[in-house]
């Protein structure tokens, strides 16, 4: 009829299950996982109804034309009128997925899906998977800078090490909204909550343990840092060559830094040298550690040994030795699991409407999900269940008070 505008929503159904899956038979039943992954694990849904003319009308235009005038007015009004003020994006460019390595962009899209979905699950954070197609340094950070206006925040992911770094620095240095490599920042938060617990179940506080890391990339290198920022007693890491120590000539620029943060004691030699006495693992590489090594550590050690799938001291191990054991895996106690970290994070910084992540927000982070189970704690829980509902409304609420607390960072 003319003028008649129709309140049904079209329909477009694609159809998944119609795409042949090229690693089975005919017939033969396909994989839960597979399964779970048809179709992707994500949509966009609208949040404004769409029934009539009058309804388009403001959705769209001409009623949108106002809200645009008054953002280019006052570009501050864009938290308060689009998803910015609630939404990240994660960003990857496929080089450094999970254990299998450079996979590229399109491989690495189901991982991303999945934080996204992580995101919404348990920080009611909205996000949006980006997978780039170029592994350049200045290439990533001038297209996420770009990107970056449609969003509250970056979640850089996946991305490898050294490059890392800069790409991080860089745009933190660009972008007037929080940029978080949580392959680096959340692992460091959770551990150092975990660590914390860790030391008081046997006695004793973060100020008198000696650490060693294993691994000095994104993780190891963040891990170090947050340890030292925190009050740690001592930390050392080690790469493949042995201790990050001052005397070495063959530190890049990154791991220069860290030897001047770290080894107070002036260690040098092997990872397993290091560890006669030590108080602490912390395992984030690919790595073993040979069990003679694991008993020369101090009595009631701490082990944190998060290679997955395969810890560098498997726990049956470890107990042998620790009074407190973790891992990356879910299948053991004290999951060390970046999603107690980051969906909190980002929810508090966006809640704040910080400009950045600063050193105290992710210390405040730390301690707030360390404070969930200090009534609780044992020898197998220093760390929440990921399914834990405190976790991300403590740490997002601690986040957002550091934030506000720091000069020049809250908006809101």
């Amino acid at each position: 009829m003319p003028g008649h505008t129709s309140t049904a929503t079209p329909q477009i159904t694609v159809n998944p299950t119609a795409v042949p899956h090229p690693h089975r038979a005919e017939g033969e039943a396909e994989s839960p996982v597979f399964a779970l992954h048809r179709g992707g694990k994500m949509q966009i849904a609208s949040t404004v109804p769409l029934r009539d003319r009058a309804d388009l009308s403001l959705a769209y235009t001409p009623g949108v034309a106002q809200v645009c005038t008054a953002i280019a007015a006052e570009p501050e009004l864009a938290r308060l009128y689009t998803w910015k003020s609630h939404t990240v994006a994660v960003v990857t460019d496929g080089t450094a997925v999970l254990g299998l390595g450079d996979i590229g962009p399109l491989a690495a899209l189901p991982v991303m899906e999945g934080k996204a979905v992580l995101f919404k699950q348990f920080g009611g954070v909205d996000a949006v998977p980006i997978c780039l197609d170029c592994t350049d340094t200045d290439e990533l950070v001038e297209t996420i800078v770009r990107l970056a206006p449609a969003f509250g925040g970056i979640n850089l992911e996946d991305i490898s090490a050294p490059r890392c770094f800069e790409i991080e620095r860089r745009l933190r240095e660009r972008l007037d909204i929080p940029v978080f490599h949580d392959d680096q920042h959340g692992t460091a938060i959770v551990l150092l909550a975990a660590l914390r617990n860790a030391a008081k179940v046997t006695g004793r506080t973060l100020g008198e343990l000696r650490a060693v890391i294993s691994g000095a990339g994104a993780a190891g290198v963040a891990i170090a840092k947050i340890l030292v920022n925190a009050g740690i007693g001592d930390v050392a890491v080690a790469d493949s060559r042995g201790i990050v120590h001052a005397g070495r000539t063959d530190l890049t620029p990154v791991k220069q830094e860290l030897a001047q943060l770290t080894n107070r004691a002036g260690l040098t030699g092997t990872l397993e040298q290091a560890l006669a006495g030590a108080d602490v693992f912390i395992g984030v590489s690919a790595g073993t550690v040979p069990e003679s090594a694991v008993a020369t550590m101090a009595p009631d050690c701490i082990i944190a040994a998060m290679a997955n799938p395969d810890p560098e001291i498997h726990p049956d191990v470890a107990r042998k030795y620790a009074a407190v054991v973790a891992t990356g895996r879910s299948d053991f106690p004290n999951q060390v699991n970046n999603v107690l970290a980051f969906p909190g994070v980002f929810a508090g910084a966006l809640a704040a409407g910080a400009r950045q992540i600063t050193e105290e927000m992710k210390l405040a982070a730390a301690d707030a999900l360390a404070a969930i189970v200090a009534d609780e704690l044992s020898p197998e829980h220093v760390i929440p269940s990921p399914f834990d509902p405190r976790v991300a409304p403590a740490v997002a609420a601690a986040v957002a008070a550091a934030a506000h607390a720091a000069e020049g960072v809250a908006q809101a």
